[in-house]
């Protein structure tokens, strides 16, 4: 799925998003849909090694067990294969789509969601050089006009980040939420000194995301102690086994919680409620996905929102791409991702149909 325009960061440069759509039929003809993103960079998983995995293992896994009971099919799923998260993901979500179907609810109320309507930001692309610094300012602002009030810019790809934020701050004025996301890109002294410089300067961030390497959890809690603004721990978790490390170290203030990352809603659902009885806040968040991802990430959020309160959560993978591959589904407003009222996802089948 082509992008509407390049998206940068810290570890790569995208034109366009490589996924696996999932349809799982049940023998009353309902279509679950999940979702399967892919990149070496991120994932670590390719369109290839996920089908494999999917006509294989997994659906020799499923094939036969009952389509109303999703959390006995994810203990199922876990045991079929090892890591491969993102084919487990979009099996998963689609298993709960048909469960949802089949109790005749929509997903998010299924998983104890009370909202249809839930909060996202807008990222903004890490700039490589400083002549770029105006045009993210001028795409910053046409989100702000659009009805963004959070943005996410990416930062650590090799730019003056400390213009760059000064800059959009002054362009979209003080009203508006910034969040930063190094995705990896700072060493531990140099997330301080960044972000210490943006405090001095007055310039209100929300948090920064992921400042140094995943597996660098000493260094993710030294930037956490050191600096005022709150951290969120991203690529450093993936399951409740990182979150536990991460908590045993007081290395996060937050975590971003990926149902990708995760291997499956399950998973993403005990994490949430793990982080929160640490007092840890959670932003569910997204891969490079379409409404897809979206449609299951989004009622995980609105889940989290009714139990914990709501945020503005990072579900803007839709937004990216140039179209929506299905029909039905999700839809966006401003900052809201509205969810559809139809049981399950919503999701009737592919656009191209």
């Amino acid at each position: 799925m082509a992008l509407k325009r390049p998206f940068v960061t810290a570890i790569r440069t995208a034109y366009a998003i490589e996924a696996l759509l999932v349809e799982v039929r049940d023998s009353d003809g309902r279509s679950g849909w999940g979702e399967a993103p892919t990149s070496w960079r991120v994932t670590g998983e390719s369109v290839e090694g996920v089908s494999a995995a999917l006509s294989g293992p997994l659906s020799a896994a499923v094939v036969g067990l009952s389509s109303s009971d999703p959390d006995a099919a994810s203990v199922v799923v876990r045991g079929a294969v090892v890591r491969n998260s993102s084919a487990r993901m979009a099996l998963e979500c689609a298993l709960f789509d048909l469960a949802a179907q089949s109790s005749s609810i929509p997903l998010f109320r299924y998983l104890g969601g009370h909202s249809s309507d839930v909060r996202t930001d807008m990222t903004l692309s890490a700039i490589l050089g400083d002549g770029e610094i105006d045009a993210v300012c001028r795409t910053a602002s046409e989100f702000v006009v659009s009805g963004m009030n959070t943005l996410k810019i990416k930062v650590g790809a090799g730019g003056d980040d400390l213009a760059l934020v000064t800059a959009v701050r002054r362009a979209v004025g003080e009203h508006v939420r910034l969040r930063l996301d190094a995705n990896q890109g700072w060493s531990p002294e140099q997330a301080v000194r960044t972000i210490s410089s943006l405090e001095d300067a007055g310039v209100d961030i929300e948090l920064v995301e992921q400042p140094v390497r995943a597996d660098d959890i000493a260094g993710l809690a030294y930037v956490t102690g050191q600096v005022a603004t709150p951290i969120m721990a991203d690529e450093s978790v993936w399951t409740k086994r990182e979150l536990r490390e991460v908590i045993r170290n007081r290395a996060a203030d937050k975590v971003n919680v990926k149902i990708a990352k995760a291997g499956g809603l399950r998973e993403a659902i005990d994490m949430v409620h793990l982080a929160h009885e640490h007092e840890m806040e959670v932003i569910v968040g997204c891969m490079a996905e379409s409404h897809v991802g979206i449609a299951a990430a989004t009622a995980l959020a609105s889940a989290s929102d009714a139990e914990y309160g709501g945020t503005a959560h990072d579900l803007d993978g839709g937004l990216l791409v140039a179209h929506s591959p299905v029909l039905g589904g999700v839809a966006y407003d401003g900052e809201w991702v509205r969810l559809s009222l139809n049981p399950g996802t919503g999701i009737t089948g592919l656009a191209t149909e």
